[in-house]
């Protein structure tokens, strides 16, 4: 499998600011071979990842509205204002990236809330979250599946020269999920653990409609314990992980998975930080890897896509770029590319 270049730079999703176009050009400038559709949360809600993705399940099923409260999102039954807004800052979004997209011919990356993380975010009307009932977390993840078709649908309108359509499903919580160490409305008590088998069904669902919309499904999980089996069993064409988080305990699943052809977007930038970073010490935390698993041939470097550890929402402009250009130096250091160095320490 490969939809992009060899090592090429990527961002995981969000960016600082407000203004859809400026992050647009940013993207479209720093990341001239793999582009996302920016998110920008500093907008307030419906620009965030949940709101976001509300706004699109809304789209397809009004009775999965979301509305806000004092710690989120609840689950309002109906399409109210605030899934509006999600609707407008998203329309927003993407006419920054058609208009900065215009004659592209690489890759795009969407990104939506996966149904797990969504589950343990998203409360019910009575106030504890949807994670509880098994009947609302299936209805979200079927929805989820028919909103990434017509989102892929309407991505692939905007950018039409596009290789290929990427939709990352965005699972920061699912290890918690599994573990059971989602907490209650009380916080006396957890949610019980969710079944890998179960957990697996609603994923295989969604990266199965994905692929049936003629895009490639991935998963992001920014936790140190990646639930790598699960993933690609699920049938996620590429994962999207912080290294910098893992031990040797993941080796296995990810080298099994890299190995077998799974796109890996590897988060080897700091999301947040100052000042500037060497070519050398931006790509040790990738190459290390690589060199633990044993893998450094062609195949296993066209499989690799480089990116921030997790989103820049809270990095300052100046690191946003900073981040950027140095996954672009660490894709040229393991191509054996001699540019120079984006910056030194």
């Amino acid at each position: 499998m490969s939809t992009w270049s060899p090592a090429v730079a990527t961002g995981v999703g969000s960016l600082p600011g407000t203004s859809p176009l400026e992050a647009a050009r940013i993207v479209a400038g720093e990341l001239p071979g793999f582009l996302h559709v920016v998110e920008l949360p500093a907008r307030g809600p419906g620009a965030d990842m949940v709101g976001r993705t509300g706004g699109l399940l809304a789209a397809v099923s009004s009775g999965l509205g979301l509305e806000t409260t004092p710690d989120g999102w609840r689950l309002a039954g109906h399409a109210g204002r605030q899934m509006r807004r999600a609707s407008s800052f998203l329309g927003e979004d993407l006419d920054a990236l058609e208009e900065t997209a215009q004659g592209y011919t690489g890759p795009v990356k969407c990104q939506l809330v996966g149904p797990w993380t969504l589950a343990a975010a998203v409360e019910l009307p009575g106030g504890e979250r949807a994670l509880r009932d098994e009947g609302a977390t299936r209805e979200l993840a079927e929805a989820l599946g028919e909103a990434a078709r017509e989102h892929v649908a309407d991505i692939r309108r905007r950018v039409p020269r596009a290789s290929d359509i990427l939709v990352q499903f965005d699972e920061p919580a699912l290890p918690a999920v599994l573990a059971g160490r989602i907490g209650t409305a009380s916080g006396l008590s957890s949610y019980r653990a969710v079944d890998e088998q179960v957990a697996g069904r609603a994923l295989t669902q969604l990266t199965a409609a994905v692929r049936e919309a003629g895009a490639l499904p991935g998963v992001h999980c920014c936790a140190a314990e990646v639930p790598f089996g699960l993933l690609t069993s699920s049938g996620a064409g590429f994962l999207s992980i912080d290294i910098t988080l893992l031990d040797t305990r993941g080796d296995e699943g990810l080298g099994q998975a890299w190995e077998a052809g799974t796109g890996i977007l590897a988060g080897s930038i700091p999301s947040a930080g100052s000042g500037r970073l060497s070519d050398t010490r931006a790509s040790a935390p990738v190459r290390d890897l690589m060199n633990r698993l044993g893998l450094g041939d062609e195949a296993a470097l066209s499989a690799l896509a480089i990116t921030p550890t997790c989103g820049l929402a809270g990095a300052s402009p100046e690191w946003a770029r900073t981040a950027l250009a140095a996954c672009r130096a660490v894709g040229r250091v393991l191509r054996h590319e001699d540019d120079g160095p984006v910056a030194e320490e």
